[in-house]
Order: structure tokens, then sequence, then C-alpha cells
């Protein structure tokens, strides 16, 4: 044995590990399954909350900011009633202020948009948002069903620009009882304080499998609702979309330094969800490491009780020549071995599940209904499946295992071959 391991040196004692672990089957599958499950947790949970925030960003970044959003500074202190009264700034044209942000590099589209607060006077919906969008620029740059990845069109067509049409969600026409070719009547307030009454026909029905959208906008061309609002050419805001979103934060420098301190210019990064999921994700990642730390201890155990039962064994490779270190790597190895193929085990069900997770999503919004509608938050979720973090969870998992077990592996190192061959 001495001869063997001199000549083998580190991978003898490897191979002495390996056939170590398959001396008693039931307790190395009990530790395969305590690391497996582990790592089976953490693949699974971080492909859906990767997922979670994936489904944030698309629908904060689609319908809320863009990647980059202006707005006057008196909007941004009453944003919560969507006032129309202070448009971007004042006096100057959408399309004017749109072609020199145009310029700036990076950005690859620039959008007018308002919101404005309205009251249905025919409908047992009682108050809804009139959206104002260029409709066929922002369909052309976005898909605004981003489970389908489509215009989330279903029924008739988006108005027509100038037209006195309209297009609700699916969830708002079902609980409206209206459809196609019905009209609307509606009551808002313009941008000098003048109630204004308008029933648009309802041309299209829409469903962006996003339930605060399908359930309470209702969307119309921009210079149809720019008129309205008496606006003329201005608006409530400008969405700037970037060949990159990464690149938001040079964007919205550059924007602020050409529009000046009376506009106010966010990134979508900005957004309270965004800002909260930030903070979530070290939260699981420490409690995806206590599971590891649990189930690391159940092969702490079995290395413990590994000693204790082979005391014999380890003062007869002692006898035999193996020093204190050698013996340490033995046990060790054995860990290691434990360790490596429960992770193994866990990174492969963890995968599979979310593999097939990110195609066939979770129906959020049916399980928890209107509470959900208040997060910028698809009904649909996607697991987001990734070979980086499958590898990240094997590697965790044997890594953090190993760490524990190598405690209880020097143990061995302290047993005197002459009192262990004794017992």
């Amino acid at each position: 044995m001495v001869n063997e391991n001199k000549q083998g040196g580190t991978g003898a004692l490897i191979k002495i590990a390996y056939r170590n672990i398959w001396r008693n089957k039931r307790r190395t599958i009990f530790c395969f399954s305590a690391v497996g499950i582990a790592v089976f947790f953490i693949v699974v949970y971080s492909s859906l909350i990767d997922g979670m925030t994936r489904s944030i960003n698309d629908l904060v970044q689609v319908f809320e900011l863009g990647h980059v959003r202006v707005v006057s500074a008196q909007y941004e202190a009453e944003n919560e009633y969507k006032p129309v009264q202070y448009p971007v700034a004042d006096g100057k044209s959408w399309k004017e202020l749109a072609a020199s942000i145009g310029e700036i590099p990076g950005v690859r589209a620039v959008f007018p948009r308002i919101a404005s607060l309205a009251t249905l006077q025919e409908s047992t919906i009682k108050h809804a948002t009139l959206w104002g969008l260029d409709i066929e620029g922002e369909m052309a740059a976005n898909h605004f069903n981003l489970t389908r990845r489509n215009n989330g069109l279903v029924e008739g067509s988006y108005p027509a620009p100038g037209s006195n049409e309209c297009a609700v969600g699916s969830v708002f026409a079902e609980k409206s009882g209206l459809g196609i070719g019905d009209r609307l009547p509606l009551k808002t307030i313009s941008a000098q304080f003048s109630d204004k009454i308008w029933s648009p026909v309802i041309s299209g029905i829409f469903n962006y499998d996003y339930i605060k959208y399908d359930e309470q906008v209702i969307i119309v061309d921009i210079e149809r609702l720019q008129r309205l609002l008496v606006l003329d050419e201005g608006t409530q805001s400008l969405v700037i979309f970037a060949d990159n979103e990464k690149q938001s934060a040079s964007i919205a420098a550059a924007v602020q330094n050409l529009l000046g301190q009376d506009s106010v210019v966010n990134e979508w990064s900005d957004n309270y969800w965004v800002a909260v999921m930030k903070m979530v994700i070290p939260i699981y990642t420490i409690v995806f490491l206590v599971f590891l730390i649990v189930a690391s201890f159940l092969i702490i155990n079995t290395v413990v009780m590994i000693i204790h039962e082979r005391i014999k064994e380890i003062g007869m490779m002692g006898s035999l020549g193996m020093t204190r270190g050698e013996i340490v790597k033995v046990f060790f190895f054995e860990s290691l071995f434990l360790a490596a193929f429960g992770a193994l085990c866990g990174v492969i069900v963890g995968g599979l599940l979310s593999g097939i997770g990110s195609n066939f999503p979770i129906r959020m919004g049916d399980l928890y209904g209107s509470t959900f509608s208040e997060m910028p938050l698809s009904n649909s979720i996607f697991f987001q499946f990734s070979y980086g973090r499958l590898l990240m969870a094997w590697i965790m998992g044997v890594a953090v295992a190993s760490i524990f077990t190598l405690i209880p592996s020097l143990k061995s190192a302290f047993v005197e071959p002459v009192e262990a061959l004794r017992r």
C-alpha cells in the first residue's frame, strides 16, 4: 500500500477515496440526496428569481420609463395625479426635442407619451387611464406582449393616426361588456383645466399579459389626445430607447445636459421595483447558502461516522507509512466526491426543470389575482435557463460542502496508529 501511494501520489489517494465512498451505498445515497436537494433549490429558485427580475425590467422599460424618460420638474412633483398641464420643455415641439435627443450616441428611438386620468360615463368600470402613443412607431420598436413577443392585439386594429378611435384591454372589455364598434363615453381634464367629453369608438382589443394595463388602460393616438387635451405639439413625457440598456446612464446624463434642470431625467433602473429586486437578490443568495450549509451537516456527520468506524483502518494506514496529511486527503477526497456527485445530481434535475420552465410560463396573475397587479410583473413568468447558472450552483455546492467537511477530515490526522490498532 505504501508503494502504491508513493508511486501514485495524489492520484492513488483519489482512487482509494472513490472506492471508499461505495463501501456503504445507502449512506452515500443519503449524502448525494442532501447536497443534491440543496443545489436543486438553488438552481430552480435562482432561475425563477431571474425570471421575475427580467419580467420587471422588461415591463418597466416597455410600459413605464423606456430606458430613459424625460418629464418636467412640475410633473415629477405631482406625477401620481398624471397632470397634463406640465409638458416637457414647455413651448417646444416634441418632434424638435426628439430630433435633438436622437443625435445622442446610443439612442435607438424617442417617443412621446401622454397618460391622462379619465372617468367613464356609461360603463361598469368607472375610472381608467387614457394612454396616448405614437402607435405605429412604438409597436415597431417594442413587443408589448412579452409572453408571445408580439404587439398584443387580439381583435380589430389599433387606432389610426388622428382618428376618433381607441383600443382597450381584454380584461377591460370583458368586465365592461364592450366590444369592437362600441362607443366609450368618457370625461377627462385638459391642460387648461376644462372638462373634455369624448366618445371614441373601440377599434381593437389587446392583451399584453400585464393585468394593470389589460384592465385599466385605454390606448389612443397621441395626436388625437394632444388636440383633446389642448397640448398643441407638447407632450407629457418623452421615452428614450437605447441600443443597449447598459447605455442608459450615459444617455440620461447627455439628455440632462441638453434640456437643463427644468426637466427630470430618469433611468429605468431608478424604478422602485427594479431597486427592490436588486436588494432582494443578495438576501436570496444568503438563503441558498443556508440550504447548502444545512445539507453539508449530513456529510459532516457521515465523515465523522466513517472516521469512528474505521479507526483501526486509519491506524493500519499510518503503520504502513501513510503520513497524517495523506490520511486527511483520503477522507477529504471522500467528502469532495460526495459533494461533487450530489451537486451534479441537483444541477441535472434543477437544470431540466428550469429548462422546461423557460418554455412554459408560470401564470402568476392566476395565482395571486388583483394583488399581483400592483407590481410591474407579467402574468406569465418564465424561468431563466443558463449554463453559467448551473455551473455556479455546482461550484457553490461543492465549495461549501467541501469547506464544511474539511474539519472532520482533519480529525483523522490526530488518530494515533498504536492507539487505533488497540481498539
